[in-house]
């Protein structure tokens, strides 16, 4: 098993992610395309609350923000507090039309129905952008959005932290040195949904607060009545039925918990057996609970068969949601951790930025950011981590497990702690030589594309195919039997239900005109 052919495809995409000058130098930056190391980007969000404030704090340190956009002012009051310099807006469109010749890179942090059509804005008019997963809600828009970066050659990035951190790629180095053999099967599961899901009925509507611009916050999904599910403007924060958290169980607002969280726990089987370059041979949703005609459901498990791949065998899929517990796989030693481990110790109480630093679960910072060196497996601490109790994010872990014919490999949600199974195997494992490139940090990495450096990590080359096959599942759990996929015509072949939520029927008026190839 040669490093060579598996290596080519990331190796070529990433290569110069750590210039030989090393970060921050004026050698490194200048060949980087850099107009000058002092000249800062100027920042804009569409959806600012929330995430959109995360990512903003990502850009923050070394760029300028000017420019906010956010259809509930309750969500963003925050984000528009820390930033008072900012403008303000509830349109993203009459907010490029107006600050568009102060804006140079665009954050789109919408639920997933609004992603396409607000990264189309920001790209026909020369903005780079940096746009949440998992991309977009259809695969048409991934196409879209793709063909449009490609257009108007604009730097791109998606918000799948876990394809900058060190784990990823050691995992990818792993599985071609190796380690594991053939791999034949993953699995990666997730608890989530932590929102509603399999809900059969819809609440009475209630008034529209005044803080929120219920038809903005549409978009481009069809009208239908506010509800808040009996909450009321004095109550702003809780239990919407849609906004401003439970979207993401929806049809026609999200992806579900595989929309949610395969672009993170998945990433690192995307990079390490080329997903995205297989053919997906057919997508079965094998186990549902909770079915809804709206919503979607509650727990589920999905299949995904890809074709062979170079020297790699053909490979299944298998994604898990709803769980109460990590899965019971076969192989897997009893007790042993697999995905993401237990916490180390919470450190000491820490206020504003730093409380913010110590990452979820009360994890150590040292270690844990989305950059090089990441969260990876550390002797030292691994007594101390298989000793702990406390989960890691939420009461059950979410990860991944790569089974090959020669053992078997897990991680965490976003490549943490990669290592063999049984942990164990690490006391004597060294770590193949690294041959893909690191990344300075999933935003700095978008930042440095966006300056004339390199295409960051999960530009939209990167990002759409890998999107593409993902929401092959998010349809095939609204549809039963194994769906059939033909990629050059972009079309399930046998059904045509299913094939017509390939692409989005948009709202009079919010239409995204396509890209002519």
């Amino acid at each position: 098993m040669a490093f060579s052919r598996r290596y080519f495809f990331y190796g070529t995409l990433l290569a110069g992610a750590i210039p030989t000058g090393g970060f921050g130098s004026a050698a490194s930056l200048k060949a980087m395309g850099y107009k000058s190391p002092n000249e800062k980007l100027n920042f804009a969000a569409i959806g600012s609350g929330g995430q959109g404030g995360s990512n903003l704090a990502d850009a923050a340190p070394t760029e300028n923000i000017v420019a906010l956009c956010d259809v509930d002012d309750v969500r963003a009051a925050r984000t528009f507090e820390r930033y008072p310099n900012a403008s303000r807006h509830r349109d993203f469109r009459k907010m490029l039309d107006k600050e568009g010749k102060n804006i140079d890179a665009v954050i789109v942090a919408t639920p997933d129905h609004m992603h396409a059509l607000a990264a189309m804005w920001a790209m026909e008019r020369g903005k780079h952008v940096y746009v949440q997963k998992p991309l977009v809600r259809t695969i048409w828009e991934a196409r879209q959005l793709r063909a449009a970066a490609a257009k108007y050659k604009v730097a791109t990035q998606m918000g799948n932290q876990g394809y900058s951190n060190e784990g990823t790629r050691q995992c990818a180095e792993m599985v071609w040195s190796g380690a594991i053999g053939n791999v034949t099967e993953v699995h990666a599961w997730s608890d989530r949904p932590m929102w509603p899901q399999g809900l059969t009925e819809i609440p009475k509507p209630d008034p529209i607060p005044s803080t929120f611009d219920w038809d903005l916050w549409l978009g481009t999904a069809a009208s239908r009545p506010f509800t808040a599910n009996g909450k009321t403007e004095a109550d702003p924060n809780g239990g919407f039925f849609y906004a401003p958290f439970n979207w993401r169980g929806f049809y026609d607002f999200g992806c579900g918990a595989l929309g949610d969280m395969a672009c993170h726990i998945l990433g690192a089987p995307n990079m390490a057996l080329h997903l995205s370059q297989r053919q997906v041979v057919g997508v079965e949703c094998e186990k549902i609970e909770g079915p809804s005609p709206f919503m979607f459901p509650k727990a589920s498990v999905i299949r995904f068969d890809f074709a062979p791949y170079q020297d790699m065998p053909a490979l299944k899929i298998y994604w898990y949601d709803g769980l109460k517990e990590s899965p019971k796989i076969a192989g897997v030693p009893e007790g042993e951790w697999i995905g993401d481990p237990p916490s180390l110790p919470r450190p000491p109480a820490a206020s504003g930025a730093n409380r913010r630093s110590q990452g979820f679960g009360g994890m150590r910072r040292e270690g844990f950011e989305f950059h090089s060196p990441g969260r990876v497996f550390n002797k030292e601490h691994w007594a101390e981590l298989k000793a702990a109790t406390e989960p890691l994010r939420f009461p059950r872990p979410d990860g991944s497990l790569f089974v090959g014919d020669k053992g078997m490999l897990t991680t965490g949600t976003y490549g943490e702690i990669t290592r063999l199974v049984p942990a164990t195997k690490m006391d004597d494992y060294h770590m193949p030589p690294p041959l893909l490139t690191r990344s300075p940090g999933h935003m700095r990495d978008f930042i440095r594309a966006a300056k004339g450096g390199d295409p960051a990590c999960s530009n939209f080359d990167v990002a759409a195919p890998f999107v593409e096959w993902m929401l092959l599942g998010v349809i095939a759990l609204r549809h039963k039997g194994k769906l059939t996929y033909d990629p050059a015509r972009m079309q399930i072949t046998n059904n045509k239900e299913a094939n017509a939520l390939i692409k989005p029927q948009y709202r009079k008026g919010w239409e995204m005109p396509a890209i002519k190839s």
